[in-house]
């Protein structure tokens, strides 16, 4: 493996389909102003450099990076890869990964507008993230560990396992589609509207207006705050450990819960069921 260390790039595609290489402590940045360092290159591994230019990695497979710098101006960092493994690592260009295949993102600080389109297997772990839009049509994605602060986060997303999270982000997991959220605290208005198939356990709900017109919802050993007209117009089981402030004319289904303040059934077509439990 040829070895690059300690070296300065500013020009266009710098290290243009590069093959096995090792870049140490290098620094994409300067007058020229170039893009696309590493575009079409394969089998490399980055360690601490610092990116300051846009499209730094579009089309390379096999690409490991770790503690490196990727500052607001490396926007579109990562588009069209395939197997990436990035660790220990600031990214807060905007629109930093899309249409990559197999990504693997560890212990990293995301600040990025747009982040994760289009992923096909995408694996979060313990990192901190804020941005609007996060992982829009994305699918596979595990998410483990993870601070998420933003607005609009999870749409149309399908067969993905969320669990040990913080999500603080509103209208989350819109039209999502099979998804496992699991010991998670989820806290951001109009939660998961027109979803089919999501699955929320052991978690803590927050937040007005949650879960509406949803098909196949579950909710298992949940409890809720603030959350008031909840489950209009879903197909909903749900068993839920707290006082809920208000549901609202849920279509089908049976909710278990502790209490409720208000219950809304002013629609015909409503047929859910609501028990009181202990």
């Amino acid at each position: 493996m040829e070895i690059i260390r300690d070296k300065t790039y500013d020009e266009e595609r710098a290290l243009y389909g590069s093959r096995g290489v090792k870049v140490i402590n290098c620094r994409f940045d300067g007058p020229a102003d170039g893009e696309s360092a590493l575009k079409e290159s394969r089998d490399v591994t980055v360690e601490n450099c610092f990116f300051n230019l846009r499209y730094p990695c579009w089309h390379v497979e096999k690409l490991s990076l770790s503690e490196c710098d990727l500052t607001e101006f490396s926007r579109a960092a990562f588009w069209y890869c395939r197997d990436v493994e990035i660790s220990n690592t600031r990214m807060h260009g905007v629109k930093a990964i899309r249409e990559c295949q197999n990504v693997s993102v560890r212990n990293c600080n995301i600040q990025s507008p747009e982040f994760g389109w289009f992923v096909k297997g995408f694996h979060l772990t313990g990192c901190s993230a804020e941005g609007e839009y996060f992982a829009l049509r994305s699918s596979g994605i595990t998410f483990d560990q993870m601070q998420m602060k933003g607005k609009y986060s999870f749409q149309y997303i399908e067969d993905s396992v969320f669990t040990n999270s913080m999500l603080d982000t509103k209208d989350a997991f819109w039209h999502a589609k099979n998804v496992l959220v699991k010991d998670c605290r989820v806290k951001g208005e109009y939660l998961a509207w027109y979803s089919e198939n999501v699955t929320f356990e052991n978690c803590t709900i927050i937040g007005t207006q949650p879960l509406c017109y949803c098909r196949g919802l579950k909710l298992i050993n949940c409890r809720m705050i603030d959350a008031d007209r909840a489950f209009e117009k879903s197909d909903v089981e749900a068993e839920i450990l707290t006082e809920v402030e208000s549901i609202k004319n849920p279509a089908s289904g049976t909710i278990r819960v502790k209490g409720t303040k208000e219950v809304i059934m002013d629609d015909p077509e409503a047929k859910g069921k609501i028990i009181y439990t202990e």
